[in-house]
């Protein structure tokens, strides 16, 4: 039953259940922002109209099972590999909506190649890109998000750079690229940067369906247990630290992108 079918003829629905949304239990631990997040692309979808027009790719990891959330077709593409599957189905589907929901891991670890390339193409898809800068789903390891000194079940001691390496920029990196038309980090951590993030989701979509070129949203989000803590902390570490190694903004909006109208 939709939650919304029984409001009294007097009452004006304000905020309801998206319809881009299943009501289906929720495998993500407490505190998780996955499920905000999947909020906010229903709402979008929902607002532009495109709910019978949109394919979602979903990834390897604590997302893999994003398609029993969402009330759009959905597809499933091996470890980090969304990009190339979306490549495929958006040039066979040109009047799709195509967009794939991704992790660290699975977009930043083994789907490197693919999210550079369809980057570097210029595909007309969409990503978001969840970073908790850890691996959730496979028991809290390090990830290419990992910041230096963070402890996790593989770096017991910290990340040590020198051993392990420094933290990969994805979006800075996807922001030197020609075919890349908007690129933006934003984080899931407060209704303020919430309602940032649903507009940068909003404007990515657009971004496609104008055909100016392929777009990218990451959103810091939180994993409280794996990060031993509980969601209220969660959330201020976010802000506190992953936030000030990460920076939030537009790192590349083109001038068409730009003049795009984001209610």
């Amino acid at each position: 039953m939709n939650t919304q079918t029984n409001i009294p003829e007097d009452m004006e629905l304000v905020y309801g259940f998206p319809e881009a949304l299943t009501e289906v239990s929720t495998h993500y631990c407490p505190g998780c922002t996955h499920g905000v997040v999947h909020r906010l692309v229903a709402e979008v979808i929902d607002e532009l109209g495109i709910r019978g027009t949109t394919i979602g790719v979903a990834p390897v990891g604590c997302a893999v099972l994003a398609y029993n959330y969402f009330n759009v077709d959905f597809v499933e593409a091996a470890h980090g590999r969304a990009p190339a599957m979306a490549t495929g189905l958006k040039r066979v589907n040109p009047d799709k909506v195509v967009f794939t929901y991704q992790g660290d891991g699975d977009l930043a670890a083994i789907g490197t190649a693919e999210i550079i390339h369809a980057a570097t193409r210029g595909e007309l898809i969409t990503t978001v890109f969840i970073n908790n800068a850890i691996y959730g789903m496979t028991g809290g390891q390090m990830a290419p998000t990992t910041l230096p000194g963070m402890i996790t079940t593989s770096t017991p001691t910290g990340r040590d750079p020198i051993l392990a390496g420094y933290p990969v920029k994805m979006t800075e990196l996807l922001a030197q690229i020609a075919g890349s038309a908007y690129i933006t980090r934003q984080m899931a951590a407060d209704v303020p940067s919430i309602l940032k993030a649903k507009r940068a989701i909003k404007r990515a979509f657009l971004t496609q369906m104008h055909g100016l070129g392929f777009a990218c949203v990451e959103v810091l989000s939180t994993c409280p247990t794996n990060w031993n803590m509980d969601p209220w902390k969660a959330m201020e570490w976010v802000k506190e630290t992953l936030a000030p190694a990460y920076p939030l903004g537009d790192y590349k909006m083109t001038d068409e992108v730009k003049a795009l109208e984001v209610r």
